[in-house]
């Protein structure tokens, strides 16, 4: 949130200006650790449009925190103290959102905050997972180890996330493209055409009955038809913020021929990954079992996780909890219990995580080169269709003169 306030600094000059903060008594506490004396603040509440998309345009990507991950553990490596390390990067970076949060965290720093406390009050950008791992870090003195891991693991999740748009991005455009050829063919070619037979008086064929047919349903209809699924779209929009809601949209997604096995495959590698990085960090078993639930993106296995978190306390291994779960697919269940004999349950995760990483991008290299040749011989075959339909009978009227 944005305040904005008015003070009078050390040397009794008057000073105006914006604080990120999460609540107004932390952005209050960070002012007067920088020696002021606040005689005024506020919520900045956004007043226009323009503002709010302007604010919108500097929200915090993957990508910049992947870096400035990096960037952190490189200064940790080199012994320079934390304040000084967010001090220094929040005048560095490029993006003000950014860099207005790391002078926030720098000044709760200042004020005997440990680190990962105050990194805890920007969730927009530092996720529950970032924030556990920093303090396992903190607790183990381990920092600098700490902020390579999770540049390393913000940076595999980018890279995986990125190939599949990247990749879905062609197929989504032809289709897209399918889409609008049909309909403009249907409520602007074939009206014009069809407009010919009917004054022609002629008998047309069945097909060709059917093809005008839908053309006027389209012409008359047609805004109802957006309409309505923009209603739609914004109600499974509004149905999906609900607990209810997204655990029948996250199945749906699981249920889904093909798509559904890509999409346990992501989450698995997640999962694997998540644990892995935790593990190897020093969070302890079932804390990181509960961080990874909370991370991992689907309601389904976000339940398996949360009750083979329980199991755990309960005193059962690992591969016995997950072996319980019909999600868990047995290469997981075996490769986690010689994870557990061997005493390298890390290591093995990491493997698997980079198993399934392959998994996903093999599988999404493959459901592309499905759909790219199935939409353009669709796309062809619809738009020779309909012109078929209208333009035979109209060869066929021509043939009787």
């Amino acid at each position: 949130m944005l305040f904005t306030y008015h003070a009078i600094d050390s040397d009794g000059h008057e000073r105006d200006g914006t604080i990120e903060a999460l609540s107004q008594d932390i952005a209050i506490s960070a002012l007067q650790r920088r020696n002021l004396v606040i005689s005024s603040i506020k919520s900045g509440e956004k007043s226009s449009v323009f503002e709010f998309k302007f604010s919108f345009s500097h929200g915090v990507s993957n990508k910049e925190v992947v870096i400035l991950s990096r960037q952190i553990a490189t200064l940790f490596s080199a012994q320079v103290s934390a304040l000084r390390v967010f001090r220094l990067l929040s005048s560095e970076v490029d993006n003000k959102n950014l860099a207005d949060i790391l002078g926030t965290v720098a000044d709760e720093l200042q004020g005997g905050s440990p680190i990962s406390k105050a990194l805890a009050h920007h969730p927009e950008v530092f996720s529950v997972f970032y924030v556990n791992m920093v303090r396992a870090g903190e607790e183990s003195g381990r920092l600098p180890e700490t902020f390579e891991y999770l540049a390393d693991y913000l940076d595999r999740s980018y890279d995986i996330v990125s190939k599949a748009e990247n990749a879905l991005i062609y197929p989504v455009f032809v289709i897209a493209i399918f889409f609008i050829v049909m309909w403009l063919m249907l409520t602007l070619v074939i009206p014009k055409i069809s407009a010919v037979l009917v004054d022609s008086g002629q008998a047309v064929p069945f097909y060709t009955a059917v093809i005008i047919g839908l053309s006027n349903f389209l012409v008359h209809y047609g805004i109802f038809i957006i309409v309505a699924l923009v209603i739609a779209g914004f109600y499974v929009w509004q149905i999906g913020k609900t607990k209810q809601g997204k655990l029948v949209l996250d199945g749906l997604k699981l249920m889904v021929p093909y798509v559904g096995n890509l999409y346990s495959k992501l989450y698995l590698a997640r999962i694997a990954d998540n644990f892995a990085t935790m593990l190897l960090s020093g969070v302890s078993v079932v804390e990181a079992i509960d961080i990874t639930s909370s991370v991992v993106g689907n309601v389904a296995y976000e339940a398996v996780l949360s009750q083979v978190a329980l199991d755990v306390k309960g005193g059962s291994s690992i591969s016995d909890a997950l072996a319980k779960h019909q999600e868990m697919p047995g290469i997981m269940v075996a490769m986690t219990k010689v994870g557990e004999e061997t005493g390298e349950l890390g290591k093995i995760l990491t493997m698997l995580a980079k198993f399934y990483n392959r998994e996903v991008t093999n599988a999404v290299d493959t459901l592309v080169g499905l759909i790219e040749p199935i939409m353009i011989v669709a796309l062809g075959l619809g738009v020779g269709i309909l012109l078929a339909a209208v333009l035979m009978p109209i060869y066929n009227l021509a043939g009787a003169f």
